[in-house]
C-alpha cells in the first residue's frame, strides 16, 4: 500500500535546519542524506494563509483569492472576514488521492476549518475557533481525539510578556498534537497523512531575539536562549519515533511554508502617507491607535495601508469605496507615484532599504477576491508594517501589537524521502508550486 507522510514544519528556517542547529537534528539529517532536499521558495506573499492552500492546490494566491490572515469584506474600510476552508474552491492534494480510492488523514492545515469531506479523516487547523467547535470529519473522529489527550488546543497566544507561560503552553499544546498524529498514524488505514504543527511559528516570533547575536534587541544568558533549538530537537525527536515504527516502505516529505529571520522592526505605513499628503487624519490620535474609519478623514485621503509581515496599501476610488475620491482614470498613475515613493524609502538612520512593491495583476495570473491595490515589503521583509499610528516616529523598534521577534522569509524547507528511487542526499532548491506534483508523482498520478 502506497504511503507518504507529510511533516508540515510552519516557518522552518533553511539556514537553521540545514546550518545552525543541523547537528541536533539527526532525524532530519538521515532522512536529507538518503532523499533529496533543499531550500523551497515560498509564494508571494511569504504568509502561512495563503501559502499552505498553495501547496496544496498548486494555485497562486491571486487565483485563490487569499492574501493573508484577514481580508477586506467587499469594498469597506472596516469589515474583515477570515479565511476558511469554503473559501477554498480549487481542489486539493487529498481532493484529487480520493477521487482515487487513495485514503488521507489530514491534520493542521490551515484554513480547514470547517473540516469537510474528505476519503479519510480530518482534523481542523489552529483558526478553529475552539475546542466547543465541530472540529473533525468524520464528526466523531472528535471523540477519539479528545480520549486521547482531553480537551484539544489549537494554538496558543505568542505576543506577550509572559515568555516562560509562551513556552509552556506552546509545548502543551504540540504535545498533544504529536500525540494524537501518533495514534492516528498507527489505527488508521491511510495512503496520505498530513500533520502541520504551527508550534514551531509560534516559538520563532516568541524567541528569537534571544538566539540571534545579530537581533537588534539581543538579550544573551537568558533561560529562553535555547529555546528556539530545543524545540527543533523536539520535533526532530518526535520524527524519530515515527519513522522507527513506521514500515519501510513509507516515503517521507518534510516541507516548511515559507522561513523566518530576525525583525529589524515596524514601518507606521499610514503616518508616512499622511506625511506624504495621501491621507489625512480627524484630529490628534493617541499613541498606539488602530486604524479605522473614525480616524481618517476619507474626503481628503487617496490611500491607507494595513499592518502585517508585509504591507497592504488600498486606494479609495471613486465608485469603489463608499467615499472615494480617486477618479479611476488615475488609478495607474497614483499606483505609479506610490511605487515610486515607496522605494525611495530609508531605514532609520539613512540606510538604503530594499523595498519590492507588487501589483496583484502583476504576481498572478488570476486575481480573485479583495487583493490590496499594492503588496509591499519593507527591507526585504526585514521590517513590518504597524497597523497602528499615534508615534513620534515611522520606525519602531518592536512590533506595535505586542512582542515578536521574527518575520517571516521567502525561503522555506523541503527534505524529500522516496523509498523507491533514493537520491543519496542530492540538493535541490524548488519552488512551493513544486510541491503538489511531487507529491502526485509519488502517487504516480499524471493530473
Amino acid at each position: 500500500m502506497k504511503r507518504l507522510f507529510v511533516f508540515g514544519l510552519d516557518a522552518a528556517a533553511p539556514e537553521l535546519v540545514f546550518g545552525r542547529f543541523k547537528d541536533y537534528l539527526p532525524n532530519l539529517t538521515k532522512l536529507r542524506e538518503k532523499g533529496v532536499y533543499g531550500r523551497m521558495r515560498s509564494c508571494d506573499p511569504p504568509i502561512t494563509i495563503p501559502a499552505w492552500m498553495v501547496m496544496m492546490t498548486g494555485k497562486t494566491p491571486g487565483e485563490l483569492g487569499l492574501y493573508g490572515f484577514r481580508h477586506r469584506k467587499g469594498n469597506s474600510y472596516d469589515e474583515i472576514t477570515i479565511p476558511s476552508s469554503r473559501s477554498i474552491k480549487s481542489r486539493k492534494i487529498w481532493d484529487i488521492l480520493g477521487a482515487r480510492n487513495y485514503k488521507s488523514f489530514v491534520m493542521g492545515v490551515p484554513p480547514t476549518y470547517p473540516p469537510q469531506n474528505i476519503d479519510g479523516w480530518m482534523i481542523s487547523c489552529f483558526l478553529t475557533p475552539d475546542s466547543k467547535s465541530n472540529y473533525t470529519y468524520p464528526e466523531d473522529l472528535k471523540v477519539e481525539v479528545e480520549n486521547l489527550v482531553g480537551e484539544f488546543i489549537f494554538d496558543v497566544p505568542f505576543r506577550k510578556e509572559d515568555r516562560q507561560g509562551v513556552l509552556r503552553e506552546i509545548y502543551e499544546m504540540t504535545k498533544k498534537h504529536m500525540d494524537v498524529a501518533e495514534h492516528m498514524l498507527l489505527t488508521k488505514p491511510w495512503n496520505f497523512f498530513m500533520y502541520m504543527e504551527i508550534g514551531l511559528d509560534r516559538i520563532q516570533h516568541a524567541f528569537w531575539k534571544y538566539f540571534d547575536e545579530s537581533h537588534h534587541l539581543y538579550t544573551p544568558d537568558t533561560e529562553f536562549s535555547d529555546a528556539i533549538r530545543d524545540y527543533y530537537r523536539y520535533l526532530d525527536g518526535w520524527l524519530g519515533e515515527i519513522i522507527g515504527r513506521m514500515d519501510k516502505d513509507t516515503g517521507y516529505l518534510i516541507v516548511s511554508d515559507h522561513g523566518a529571520k530576525k525583525m529589524k522592526g515596524a514601518f507606521v505605513i499610514n503616518q508616512w502617507l499622511e506625511e506624504k499628503g495621501l491621507l489625512k487624519f480627524k484630529g490628534d490620535i493617541k499613541m498606539g491607535s488602530r486604524i479605522d474609519s473614525s480616524l481618517i478623514d476619507w474626503r481628503e485621503t487617496v490611500a491607507w495601508g494595513w499592518g502585517g509581515y508585509y504591507a497592504r496599501i488600498f486606494l479609495n476610488i471613486e465608485g469603489r469605496e463608499e467615499q472615494g475620491i480617486v477618479n479611476r482614470d488615475e488609478y495607474n498613475k497614483l499606483r505609479n507615484k506610490i511605487s515610486n515613493l515607496i522605494s525611495g524609502i530609508k531605514g532609520p538612520n539613512g540606510e538604503e532599504w530594499r523595498n519590492h512593491i507588487f501589483r496583484p495583476e502583476e504576481l498572478y495570473p488570476r486575481v480573485m477576491g479583495n487583493p490590496p491595490d499594492l503588496i509591499v515589503y519593507f527591507d526585504d521583509l526585514y521590517w513590518r508594517s504597524a497597523g497602528t499610528v499615534g508615534y513620534d516616529t515611522l520606525y519602531l523598534p518592536e512590533n506595535d501589537t505586542g512582542p515578536d521577534d521574527a518575520v517571516h522569509d521567502y525561503d522555506g524547507i523541503y527534505i524529500y524521502y522516496d523509498p523507491g528511487n533514493p537520491s543519496h542526499g542530492e540538493y535541490k532548491d524548488i519552488s512551493i508550486y513544486d510541491i503538489k506534483p511531487l507529491i502526485l508523482d509519488y502517487f504516480e498520478i499524471d493530473e
